[in-house]
Parts: structure tokens; C-alpha cells; sequence
């Protein structure tokens, strides 16, 4: 499964953005989904996951309450909400399938992987 992230750019402290993300000629169908960021030279880390078909969310505690993970499977897209964003959520985004329905919270339990959308958060 090749997925397509989309979404990112650059925004002052405080600002939103959503981020996409979908499988261009496949479906989601089954699958949990993740959003990881990484920043240069660093490893990359977990920020949030939604099951299939979309009742268990995970995030992670740096993100708890800013962002949101959701997916709509009738358009075969899952998201990421960010708000309140800050200066230390900057990084590149990259979604992630894994090919099981339950959520995983390291890079390790996932299968499949997008390119990676950069998100800047000017102070």
C-alpha cells in the first residue's frame, strides 16, 4: 500500500493545520492507521493512531488534547487535526497502515508508509 500525505506548511504558534492522508488505487479497508513525525537527525516518533474502523484512538502525551486522529471510510482518507500548534511540533509527517485493525503505537507494528508531508511552526 503506497500512501500519499498531504497537508503540511508553514504556521505561526498557536495556528491549525489538517493533515491528509490516503492510498492512491487501494483501499483502508481493515487497516489501522498512524501519523509519526520525524525531525532531522532523530528517530521517528509516534503522535497518534485510530483502529479500524475508527473507535480506539491513540496519542501521544506531547500531542493529548491539540491534536486529533480521525478517518472517513467512505472516502478512504484518515486525518490529522493539529491545533495549538508549537514551535517543537515541527518535523516531517508521515502517515503509516499496518496490516492489522488494532492501533500500534511504535514505527516497528507498521507495514506501509507515505512519503512524508513538513510541517514549520514559526515562534
Amino acid at each position: 500500500v503506497q500512501l500519499q500525505a498531504s497537508g503540511g506548511g508553514l504556521v505561526q504558534a498557536g495556528d491549525s493545520l489538517r493533515l491528509s492522508c490516503t492510498p492512491p488505487g487501494t483501499t483502508l479497508s481493515r487497516v489501522a492507521m498512524g501519523w509519526f513525525r520525524q525531525e532531522p537527525g532523530e528517530e521517528r516518533e509516534f503522535v497518534a493512531a485510530i483502529s479500524w474502523p475508527g473507535s480506539r484512538t491513540k496519542y501521544a502525551e506531547s500531542v493529548k488534547d491539540r491534536f486529533t486522529i480521525s478517518r472517513d471510510n467512505t472516502k478512504n482518507m484518515v486525518y490529522l487535526q493539529m491545533n495549538s500548534l508549537r514551535p517543537e511540533d515541527t518535523a516531517v509527517y508521515y502517515c503509516a497502515a499496518r496490516n492489522y485493525q488494532t492501533v500500534g503505537l511504535t514505527a516497528q507494528e507498521y507495514n506501509h508508509w507515505g512519503q512524508g508531508t513538513l510541517v514549520t511552526v514559526s515562534s
